[in-house]
């Protein structure tokens, strides 16, 4: 079952029409990512202190379904499609409630600090080939979280 992250459409997220604008897709799928992780038990800030490992977007396949409006509430899902030793493709959706919105195939890629392509931390790797945390839901429906 795919990670879930719940969020409302702010009007800032959106266009004069009150539709939200293309771009924020990405936000939304990037906040539901490192919720993902976290979720995992990964420490991104801590990955990079102690190892200089960081993750980059690689490559982005997506797909625009349905626009969004003001004040939607969305669930972002996150599911791990396939895990390779220095990266990790994942199937992300935005819906709202049952209709798919937004859907897209996003590769990351760990990088080392001089920005090369290095292998996922071991603890990383051992959680993507344990079940993932299927079902949890984060995110916030009423306001922005502090740490996004």
């Amino acid at each position: 079952m795919p990670h879930r992250f719940a969020l409302r459409v702010y009007y800032e997220d959106t266009d004069l029409a009150g539709i939200v604008y293309y771009a924020n897709y990405l936000k939304f799928i990037e906040r539901a990512r490192s919720e993902w992780l976290r979720d995992l038990g990964v420490d991104q800030a801590a990955m990079k202190a102690e190892g200089g490992q960081v993750f980059a977007v690689r490559r982005v396949e997506a797909d625009y379904l349905r626009p969004a409006r003001f004040d939607d509430l969305l669930t972002v899902t996150t599911d791990l499609a396939e895990a390779r030793p220095a990266r990790v493709i994942l199937s992300q959706s935005v819906l709202r409630g049952t209709e798919t919105l937004f859907a897209a195939r996003v590769t990351i890629a760990c990088l080392d600090a001089q920005g090369r392509p290095t292998r996922l931390p071991p603890d990383l790797a051992a959680a993507l080939h344990r079940a993932p945390p299927g079902g949890r839901e984060t995110g916030s429906t009423d306001r922005p979280r502090a740490d996004m």
